[in-house]
């Protein structure tokens, strides 16, 4: 089984967040990483293929900067097989549409059984992006999974909901997104690490997917930042303190004049 996994390069949550002139996220003069939600798409592919037991691979593919090519290499040293990185200068800028266009041509060109997504990424968090892949690819789409079991050419997926849970089947191809509850993802070891070094990593340009540049980058975007403005800095908290027993009173106004009960 072929099983491809779309991941996003982020900027790194813990260092200092930018945005371009034009308003679009700084993805080169900052740090950045693979995205943490894209690791538990990761690590469900490599429980796939270690249950699977058989001549099973796994592909990770990202579309971005040139230091995009650090989430692949993240991945591949968790153990992904290969590597396929997407970059081509009209892309910045792109929106969710034109992110899914060049992730289904790209998929088109692989071998595939199963697309695997992160349930959103962490900078953008729109989580729309595996419902415009399966539709771009014709293929059953089956979202926010919290479980995953593969029979055949048949995908299972426990679905959680605020009410209710549910049971969704399809068939393969499919493009299945995971959340944060399938299970913590795994941290590369040290042999992970160096036999990362040694896989293949494939760079594709626009043209070589027969992506038109008109078709994607911020010219083409259907939805645009109009603005941004830093969050103003955190002020003192309030302490609640307690004089002669009157601490909890205290606690519980509190709490009531913000609403929170």
């Amino acid at each position: 089984m072929n099983i491809v996994v779309c991941v996003k390069y982020v900027p790194d949550a813990t260092g200092e967040r930018r945005f371009e002139d034009d308003n679009t996220v700084d993805r080169v003069g900052v740090d950045g990483l693979l995205s943490e939600l894209d690791e538990y798409a990761v690590e469900q592919a490599l429980q796939l293929k270690e249950k699977l037991a058989d001549d099973s691979e796994v592909t990770v593919l990202t579309v971005g900067p040139e230091g995009a090519s650090d989430a692949v290499r993240k991945a591949l040293q968790m153990g992904a097989d290969k590597g396929i990185h997407v970059s081509d200068d009209a892309i910045a800028g792109s929106d969710s549409l034109a992110t899914s266009l060049v992730l289904a041509e790209a998929v088109k060109k692989t071998e595939h059984d199963i697309v695997l997504c992160g349930m959103a990424s962490t900078d953008g968090v729109m989580g729309v992006v595996p419902a415009m892949l399966s539709e771009r690819l014709g293929y059953p789409g089956a979202t926010f999974a919290s479980e995953l079991e593969v029979d055949g050419d048949t995908v299972k997926i426990r679905r959680d909901g605020d009410a209710a849970t549910v049971m969704v089947e399809a068939t393969l191809p499919a493009v299945l997104s995971v959340t944060d509850q399938t299970g913590e993802a795994r941290y590369p070891s040290f042999k992970g690490i160096m036999a990362a070094k040694k896989k293949p990593v494939e760079t594709w340009s626009l043209s070589d997917l027969g992506v038109d540049a008109e078709m994607v980058g911020l010219s083409a975007a259907w939805s645009t930042v109009e603005g941004t403005e830093e969050r103003p800095p955190r002020t003192a908290g309030e302490i609640v303190t307690d004089d002669g027993g009157s601490g909890a009173e205290a606690l519980v106004g509190f709490l009531a004049s913000k609403k929170f009960i």
